[in-house]
């Protein structure tokens, strides 16, 4: 009997108005999940994040002039500079760095019957900006171990610098986690001695970053209790790459640390291109969703005899309907699966590239997730659409 009805509904239909639905829908959702893709693929290569501090930061100082040397500007921060910042749109919180107020040497074993001794310092953020193991971070003074985070920097000037030339071994950043190293502090008629221990290393931060809590309690026994404006901050902005930060620091005569802002750049363009593009193919899939839709209401009304003949014989809308409603199914089905090919191919073609600038490219399932939702809503509003016809006629008969 389904068959019956499906031979009676299916005449008038225009097969290359469904050809050309399928053809204009399977671009735009080809370029859409490409772009996804891409835009997923290529980012890491512009975000080189650090593995222990939070994303979408920024390391800010002012910048130095003569004239500030000079006249003695040490460059620090006032209570409504922060504010200032604070109050900005894009910015989310603003962190102070904290120095150390006290005399601090460090010795770090370095082999067998080998031991460096160096005048150090730290600083600290406030850990919400950190991202590393709650495990390997944090102190105590029920365990007085220091946990720092040092610039990868200096361990590159250690093994080919002074390791090179005073005979002594290099060691690897693992190698570098494993060694004993020991602090003494002293200020304020106070001496300590304390072990460490490297949890990290930073592209980024040229400087000794320790726990806060650590800091605070440290600048409190050795310190000279005297009150510090911060020298240097972190902000955690909306979007580094923003121009309208980037415009705020030259107004200002900030200095942003490193090249932050213009990988960032690169990321905030990466991101508005993805974005035109995807815009492009879903306007481009809805374009095709309302040829389909024309497509559909104009073989409905070329059948509305025959529809109307089969609800009078008892037919229901549904049983009417779903025959429009496998056709759609089945169609957009098949566009989302010559997409996600297209998709595959058109991804092997750059993931070369990709693959030269150290980058291994992400995985697949966030792109296919989105053409499913995109023909899902699709399919959605053609089955709507179809019942919504079906039943009206049906209505009009009763």
């Amino acid at each position: 009997m389904n068959d019956i009805i499906w031979k009676l509904l299916r005449q008038h239909i225009s097969k290359g108005q469904l050809i050309g639905f399928a053809i204009a829908n399977l671009i735009g959702l080809t370029i859409v999940l490409l772009a996804v893709q891409f835009y997923r693929d290529v980012r890491p290569v512009f975000n080189d994040e650090e593995s222990f501090i939070s994303k979408d930061y920024l390391i800010i100082t002012r910048a130095v002039t003569g004239a500030g040397a000079m006249m003695g500007s040490n460059g620090e921060f006032s209570e409504t500079d922060i504010q200032d910042l604070e109050g900005q749109p894009w910015c989310r919180q603003v962190g102070r760095f904290l120095n150390s107020d006290f005399a601090i040497d460090a010795q770090l074993g370095v082999g067998s019957g080998h031991a460096m001794h160096t005048q150090f310092f730290f600083e600290s953020i406030p850990d919400e900006f950190i991202d590393i193991d709650p495990e390997a971070w944090g102190f105590s003074t029920d365990k007085p171990e220091v946990p720092v985070v040092i610039s990868r920097d200096y361990l590159s000037l250690y093994n080919f610098g002074f390791a090179a030339t005073q005979g002594m071994p290099k060691i690897s950043e693992g190698q570098a986690e494993m060694l004993p190293l020991e602090f003494t502090l002293s200020g304020n008629g106070k001496r300590k001695v304390m072990p460490g221990r490297i949890v990290g290393f930073s592209n980024r931060l040229n400087t000794v970053i320790v726990p806060q809590e650590f800091m605070e309690w440290a600048n409190q026994y050795f310190g000279t209790g005297a009150v510090q404006h911060p020298q240097r901050l972190i902000l955690e902005v909306s979007s580094p790459g923003d121009v309208k930060i980037e415009q705020y620091m030259d107004d200002h005569h900030y200095e942003v640390a490193g090249d932050k802002m213009s990988s960032s750049k690169a990321n905030y363009f990466l991101t508005v291109i993805s974005g035109i593009v995807i815009a492009v193919g879903i306007i481009i899939s809805l374009l095709s969703f309302f040829v389909l839709m024309l497509s559909i209401y104009l073989l409905l009304q070329k059948n509305t005899h025959k529809i109307q003949d089969l609800l009078l014989l008892g037919y229901s809308p549904n049983q009417v309907s779903k025959h429009y409603i496998l056709l759609v199914v089945v169609l957009n089905a098949a566009v989302l699966v010559l997409a996600i090919v297209l998709m595959l191919i058109g991804r092997m073609a750059y993931m070369d590239m990709i693959h030269a600038f150290g980058v291994s490219g992400s995985g697949i399932w966030v792109a296919i997730l989105v053409g499913l939702l995109i023909m899902g809503a699709i399919t959605a509003g053609n089955i709507r659409a179809i019942r919504h016809k079906v039943a009206s006629l049906w209505l009009r008969e009763k």
